[in-house]
């Protein structure tokens, strides 16, 4: 009864042409202008099964080779990627931690493809506020060392850094005020002295 707006328009060719790796049931059906959504998910399970797409978890798909960052901002959204990841790429942390941690609305450990998840849950009004999260085009939303030096202070209180140099501190006390917390600031205050 429903079929495809564009049957010409090949699913694989399409889903590859894109700069994303990383898809939802949705984001295939904008790209393809497909509109049944049963048929578009037969026509996805078929190129799974023959292995010219992956399906990494249910209603994902992705391409072989995915990114791994794509994949965990678009597992559970709205979320960010933020925390000991991105503390200890900035190094800040120094303990390695091969987990990607992730601020969304719930709180949950997953592995998918033998890469390990945190998601940390997070009040709403930060989790939807994008000052200090860098957007980039494929869908990884990713904080700023300072957004996820606040954040991890903020749902740890007595988390250890092992170097805060590399932290921007008029950043850190710009975005500051995002979290609506007196004891936060105290313990920005104590750890990043605002002279």
């Amino acid at each position: 009864m429903f079929g495809s707006r564009n049957d010409k328009v090949d699913l694989v060719f399409a889903i590859y042409q894109d700069i994303r790796t990383v898809f939802r049931l949705n984001d295939i059906a904008l790209l393809t202008g497909e509109t049944s959504f049963q048929s578009l998910n037969q026509k996805l399970n078929y190129h799974v099964r023959t292995g010219k797409l992956l399906n990494p978890r249910k209603g994902i798909y992705a391409k072989s080779g995915y990114n791994r960052e794509e994949l965990a901002c678009t597992i559970y959204t709205p979320s960010y990627i933020s925390l000991e990841y991105v503390l200890q790429r900035a190094g800040v942390v120094f303990q390695y931690d091969s987990r990607i941690s992730v601020v969304s609305y719930l709180s949950r450990g997953i592995e998918v493809d033998d890469q390990k998840y945190q998601f940390r849950k997070i009040k709403g009004e930060l989790l939807v506020n994008t000052i200090g999260i860098i957007r980039s085009d494929n869908q990884i939303n990713i904080a700023t060392p300072e957004r996820a030096f606040l954040d991890i202070l903020y749902l740890t209180a007595d988390y250890y850094f092992d170097n805060l140099n590399p932290l921007k501190k008029e950043l850190v006390y710009k975005l500051l005020p995002l979290y609506q917390s007196k004891v936060l600031t105290k313990r920005v205050n104590k750890l990043l002295p605002n002279d």
